[in-house]
C-alpha cells in the first residue's frame, strides 16, 4: 500500500461491518470502523482516511449528514465516499448523493468482487492525486526558493510579451 491512509467503514450494524471488512481483506488495505456518523466524523477529521464506505441510514447523524459536513471542510472535501443503502433504488437519494459528490451508491447486500473493484480504483486514484498534490507543493516551494521574483518564476507569463514583439516585427515587415 502506497500510504498509511486507511479505509473507514461506517455502519450501525456489527454484522455489516464484519461483512465489509471480510470483503475488503483481500485488498490488503488498512481498514478501520465506526458505528455512527459522529464517530465517523471524528475519525475523518483526525486525518489519514483515504476512502469512506458509509451507511446512509443510521440513528443520529446520518450518512448524508456526514457527507454534507465533509464537503464543507477543506481537508475532507476530496475524500472519495461510497454510500451504502439497504433500502433499494431511490431516485431522490441517488440525486442527493451524487449532488453531494459521492463517488458511488451501492445497494446491500453487497457483491464483494464489485465492491473490491470500486474500492481499489477509488482508493488508488485518490492516493495518486494526493501524491501529485504533495509533489506540486514541493515544486512550487522549490521554484519560490530559487526564483523569488514572481516574474522570473513563471516564464509563460513572458510569452504574451514575446508574441506582441513578434507580431510587431511581422507587421513592420508587411508594411511597404
Amino acid at each position: 500500500m502506497p500510504s498509511d491512509a486507511k479505509i473507514l467503514i461506517v455502519d450501525d450494524h456489527e454484522d455489516t461491518l464484519y461483512a465489509l471488512e471480510s470483503a475488503l481483506a483481500p485488498l490488503g488495505y488498512q481498514v478501520s470502523r465506526a458505528t455512527s456518523g459522529d464517530e465517523a466524523l471524528k475519525e475523518v477529521l483526525r486525518g489519514q482516511v483515504g476512502l469512506l464506505l458509509l451507511d446512509v441510514r443510521m440513528p443520529g447523524v446520518s450518512g448524508l449528514d456526514v457527507v454534507r459536513y465533509m464537503r464543507r471542510v477543506e481537508q475532507t472535501q476530496h475524500i472519495p465516499i461510497i454510500l451504502l443503502t439497504g433500502f433499494g433504488p431511490n431516485a431522490e437519494l441517488t440525486s442527493i448523493a451524487f449532488g453531494l459528490g459521492v463517488a458511488d451508491l451501492v445497494m446491500k447486500p453487497i457483491d464483494p468482487w464489485a465492491l473490491r473493484t470500486k474500492v481499489r480504483y477509488l482508493y488508488d486514484t485518490h492516493q495518486r492525486h494526493q501524491a501529485l498534490e504533495r509533489e506540486l507543493r514541493e515544486l512550487r516551494a522549490l521554484v519560490k526558493e530559487h526564483f523569488p521574483d514572481p516574474a522570473l518564476a513563471h516564464p509563460e507569463t513572458r510569452v504574451p510579451l514575446q508574441r506582441e514583439a513578434r507580431n510587431k516585427r511581422l507587421e513592420q515587415d508587411r508594411t511597404p
